[in-house]
């Protein structure tokens, strides 16, 4: 049978077994129905593949979400016609049923235009967070209940752990690729009915995997860019999707309010940035921070970016409320910082061990604790 195949070749290739605690699932009753989310990538294939071989009755699902004609630079949109294939062409060579959900409606209300809403308002948007939460693991979810499903699964590099009837969210065991960051909205509700199969892989034995089980995906490039950007400057992106009116020029100053220049509008702007603010300057200078009420872009050298802490709003946690130490990423791949958090209702003061650059708004700040995901919340402020 195919499923023993692959139990077999994962034995075989990672030194042990693949079963219900391979994959996480063993909260949930053998032979269960898992809807996996296939994306047309290695990953997501490859954790179909495992769903399948820890005797799961799986059923393949790709969600069309955005656009899904060729972008600059031979960049695709999200969910393109050649995904689509491929995902099929994997699931055909898994033998699951496979089949397409369209969640365009739901991406572009609950992603694409709070992305742009955003930098139209002087933020820095997370819209893979958003897409987390609102489509992967909320609409998405929706879709699996129709068939009956108990739980989704999917390609990240993430894992979850239980015990005592409680879940937690830990990072990936591989550092280079952990998407940890990306998923601290799941509460205990979301993380019982998840399951992160390639979370204890790094991301060569995933492809060792893909090719031992001949994949078509085997040998397929990763995306790199947000997916329906798709290789143009998020700004170009921005302004082609609002309204002339919308645009809010101003003026760029120094952090001692003297006038430097004019731009055309913030939302070609986020703190932290270097290019794009014209020469002359005898050093580095760096967008420190932007009024959207102004539309007044400060800049600073690299010292006027620390901060002593920040204040987050709309937090969540993976289980209950963590006040006190911790440690905290600014952005996916920032280092993390030691901390102080103090909890506010569902907003959250977080006090720095050491000036701190990276505090940038509408950026995630998430909490650890070691591995694992305390929660986090939405930079407001600093």
């Amino acid at each position: 049978m195919l499923s023993e195949r692959i139990a077999e070749t994962f034995e075989e290739i990672c030194g042990r077994p693949l079963d219900a605690a391979t994959v996480g699932a063993t909260h949930l009753p053998p032979g269960a129905r898992v809807v996996a989310a296939m994306s047309g990538g290695v990953d997501s294939a490859v954790a179909t593949a495992l769903l399948r071989g820890a005797g799961l009755d799986v059923v393949g699902v790709s969600m069309r979400l955005g656009t899904s004609g060729a972008r600059a630079g031979d960049h695709r949109g999200c969910c393109s016609l050649d995904d689509f294939e491929d995902a099929r062409r994997a699931a055909e060579r898994l033998d699951v049923p496979h089949y397409v959900v369209d969640l365009r409606d739901v991406f572009q209300a609950r992603v694409i235009d709070p992305f742009v809403s955003s930098y139209r308002n002087g933020r820095t948007p997370n819209p893979c967070t958003l897409c987390n939460r609102d489509v992967k693991f909320d609409a998405f979810w929706d879709y699996a209940r129709t068939v009956e499903a108990e739980a989704v699964g999917t390609g990240h590099y993430a894992r979850i752990g239980s015990g005592s009837g409680r879940f937690g969210l830990y990072a990936g065991v591989d550092p280079a690729k952990d998407q940890s960051y990306f998923l601290f909205t799941l509460g205990q509700s979301e993380l019982a009915r998840t399951l992160f199969p390639v979370g204890n892989l790094d991301k060569d034995t995933v492809r060792l995997l893909a090719a031992a089980l001949e994949l078509p995906v085997a040998n397929k490039p990763e995306s790199q860019d947000i997916c329906f950007v798709a290789g143009r400057r998020y700004s170009d992106f921005v302004e082609e999707a609002m309204r002339e009116e919308d645009r809010r020029p101003g003026a760029i100053r120094d952090v001692n309010g003297i006038e430097l220049g004019h731009h055309d509008g913030i939302h070609q702007f986020t703190v932290g940035q270097r290019k794009g603010l014209g020469g002359g300057a005898a050093e580095p200078r760096f967008v420190t921070a932007i009024d959207p009420v102004t539309a007044t872009v400060t800049v600073g050298g690299r010292g006027d970016l620390d901060r002593a802490g920040l204040r987050v709003e709309d937090v969540c946690w993976t289980d209950r409320p963590r006040p006190g130490r911790a440690f905290v990423r600014l952005r996916h791949r920032h280092e993390p910082v030691g901390c102080t958090i103090h909890v506010e209702g569902r907003e959250a003061r977080v006090e720095f061990d050491a000036p701190t650059a990276g505090v940038t708004p509408g950026q995630a700040a998430v909490w650890y604790d070691g591995e694992e995901v305390l929660g986090g919340g939405w930079i407001a402020s600093s």
